[in-house]
């Protein structure tokens, strides 16, 4: 059973062909670049095999569409390609970033599902439209295809009005919808799902939190197997500092550089999202050049980490007192999967709160579901490789009853 995974943005489409029996990527790959002069498409084939292979083109793709017929292409290819034809190909997951209040959990894409995502483009104006059109343009490609949304704001559905509630007139929520939302839904889910099963303990009985790191980032306070709080807000502008985003702020802030620069509040926006967080503290917004500087004693890049990891600690403290009791911390994603220097300093002089780590496991994490923290730790902390991929084939799975 074959299910294919698009995640279409604005200027981009990832996919990956999955075997959902096994959960194993068949083809995976990145077309980046639409609408420019010159775009790329980068795809890998029969991955984890001896066939296995990767090219890259690179050529126009003035539209989405043009992106995805080549993409078709190369999975039917009649040498190279990993499927023989379309009928190969059981389900369509599409990964949705923003779902409003509407769509509580994955589901079947109709005509009315896709007006549900157009209608909630004022609240991601930046990714729905991707979206919309990567669903139009495989429904055309794939007739016949049934086809699901999975939402990256779904999981968080579950937070009390206490948790989403922002301090602002009530009639804006009622009117425009301005509330807490959170995103990598998808992330935190299947990393707590995986947390659960190395913790022996259904889902249910579950007290986590959830710290997706990545060049976006956020963290979730998991109560009961369930969102209960996170760190993102109305957009993934919110919470921790980021890679070029800023994280929380006082809001006054962009009132005032609107004043002090004469910046539209548009183009303060645009800085704070692409301007700011560890790019805008040091200058860049990788890790690994961070801590190449902070070596040669760059002191802008040494308090860029130490901004970062504060804000982090700042959550997880929180989410502590929120929860009452926490079973383990969960590091994921690029950062949180491939920085020991960022967890271990994240994680440090916590022993009082229930955290002792242990510093060769953490140094020496070997890629599996794995605790990071002494045998004799109260709370675990581990690290689990996302997948957001397999839990969005997952889910397609199931919504379509495959």
């Amino acid at each position: 059973m074959k299910i294919l995974v698009i995640n279409a943005g604005s200027s981009s489409i990832k996919y990956q062909l999955l075997d959902a029996k096994d959960g194993c990527a068949l083809a995976s790959g990145i077309v980046e670049r639409i609408g420019d002069d010159m775009g790329s498409l980068t795809h890998k084939g029969f991955i984890g095999s001896a066939n296995e292979y990767k090219e890259k083109m690179e050529c126009p793709f003035p539209t989405h569409r043009e992106g995805m017929h080549e993409v078709v292409k190369l999975l039917v290819d009649p040498e190279k390609g990993v499927i023989k034809d379309h009928s190969e190909i059981s389900g369509i997951g599409h990964r949705i970033v923003h779902g409003g209040e509407r769509f509580y959990a994955p589901v079947e894409i109709d005509e009315d599902v896709l007006q549900g995502i157009r209608d909630v483009i004022p609240l991601a104006p930046l990714h729905n439209p991707g979206h919309v059109i990567g669903i139009e343009v495989a429904m055309e490609l794939f007739p016949g295809v049934r086809q699901v949304a999975v939402f990256d704001t779904s999981f968080h559905q579950t937070m009390e009005p206490k948790a989403y509630q922002f301090g602002v007139p009530y009639e804006l929520y009622e009117e425009f919808g301005i509330r807490r939302y959170g995103f990598h839904g998808t992330s935190h889910k299947f990393v707590a799902r995986e947390a659960a099963k190395y913790l022996g303990k259904p889902m249910e009985e579950c007290n986590l939190v959830t710290v997706h790191l990545g060049n976006g980032a956020s963290l979730c306070a998991i109560k009961n197997g369930k969102c209960y709080d996170t760190s993102m807000g109305l957009t993934p502008l919110g919470g921790i500092i980021m890679g070029t985003r800023c994280g929380d702020i006082d809001p006054a802030i962009i009132g005032f550089i609107c004043d002090k620069k004469g910046m539209s509040v548009s183009e303060v926006e645009h800085m704070l999202t692409h301007d700011s967080g560890l790019k805008g503290i040091c200058g860049s917004n990788d890790l690994r050049d961070i801590h190449t500087r902070i070596e040669e004693g760059d002191e802008r890049a040494v308090l860029a980490l130490e901004m970062a990891t504060h804000r982090v600690r700042q959550f997880i403290g929180s989410y502590f007192f929120e929860l009452g009791r926490v079973d383990a911390v969960i590091f994921t994603a690029g950062i949180g999967e491939n920085d020991p220097e960022y967890r271990a300093k994240t994680c440090a002089d916590l022993e009082n709160f229930g955290i002792v780590m242990d510093k060769d496991k953490n140094w020496n994490w070997d890629r599996t579901p794995s605790a990071i923290s002494a045998d004799e730790s109260p709370v675990k902390v581990l690290v689990i490789a996302t997948n957001e991929e397999l839990e969005i084939a997952n889910d397609t799975v199931a919504v379509l009853g495959l």
